[in-house]
């Protein structure tokens, strides 16, 4: 698909670079906004990457909006020819699925969602083909996750899951949203997984939580001392299940400031990826053991 400019009135530019979300959109939003970032375009105040889209705000007074656009679409060339890999990181997140606190929560809010009868788990397991909510955890944690955006909630991360399409888990969001979600829930909408970074209302279905705090205004955890959020787009997770004993200890290191996330540097390349989506993704689950 080619690029789809538009104005969002004399501060903002929009970039939409394809309809739906793939991996081949996500490099190129993501080399496209790098690109503006680098080239430091007078008037440009801020840089919003999305799936696989993005918008640019800047003053009109130091810029014209048909020159900023103009400076913008210089770039798109450049990032269509430049090299479809990136050196950046994989983290683990332990999950504790099936969790008590989410499955409170889903239990309040049975009348918003497609099936008051089970569980989001439940629900999400049969609508995708699986036999048991064991081999749906499986599935969902058995392959990396792309942070392709943050946003929407202060740190919250969007994750697209890293296998060959016809396996990605799809689930729909609630009905109704809900009034409450507890924090650190691991949630599905879509085509796309999150952590929700605060407590609050949301329609993603629940699935678990993890113990490990990915937002911190205060910044006061130890790990998110140099900025307040954990993730950033093009950043790989790999989810891992824990059971309750771990998840309280995890617990009782954050509240100790002695956690430490597991994070290893790694080069993701596109190319190799769509050549072999199995081995890529065993060389990246590598990095961590």
């Amino acid at each position: 698909m080619e690029s789809r400019y538009t104005f969002g009135g004399d501060e903002h530019v929009f970039c939409e670079v394809d309809t739906e979300m793939s991996l081949e959109a996500f490099f190129k939003s993501l080399s496209m906004t790098n690109a503006v970032r680098e080239s430091q375009i007078r008037g440009v105040t801020e840089i919003c990457p999305a799936n696989a889209s993005f918008q640019i705000k800047f003053d009109p007074d130091i810029i014209k909006p048909d020159d900023m656009l103009a400076e913008i679409k210089k770039l798109e060339v450049q990032a269509e020819n430049a090299e479809s890999s990136m050196d950046t990181r994989i983290v683990e997140v332990p999950v504790l699925y099936n969790d008590p606190w989410t499955h409170e929560t889903l239990m309040r809010f049975r009348e918003r969602h497609q099936d008051p009868s089970g569980t989001d788990l439940d629900y999400s397991a049969r609508i995708n083909g699986y036999g048991s909510v064991d081999d749906f955890i499986a599935a969902h944690s058995g392959s990396p996750w792309f942070v392709s955006m943050v946003g929407f909630v202060a740190g919250l991360p969007f994750l697209y899951q890293t296998v060959e399409r016809e396996k990605q888990i799809e689930v729909p969001k609630y009905l109704r949203p809900r009034t409450d979600t507890p924090k650190l829930t691991v949630g599905y909408g879509g085509c796309f997984s999150c952590i929700y970074s605060v407590r609050g209302a949301g329609g993603y279905q629940m699935f678990g939580v993890t113990p490990m705090p990915i937002f911190d205004p205060q910044q006061q955890i130890n790990y998110l001392r140099d900025f307040m959020i954990f993730f950033k787009p093009g950043d790989l997770v790999k989810f891992s299940p824990i059971d309750r004993d771990t998840y309280d200890a995890a617990v009782e290191a954050v509240e100790a400031n002695e956690y430490e996330p597991k994070i290893r540097d790694v080069r993701f390349s596109l190319d190799e990826f769509n050549a072999d989506i199995t081995a890529c993704n065993a060389k990246l689950e590598g990095a961590l053991k």
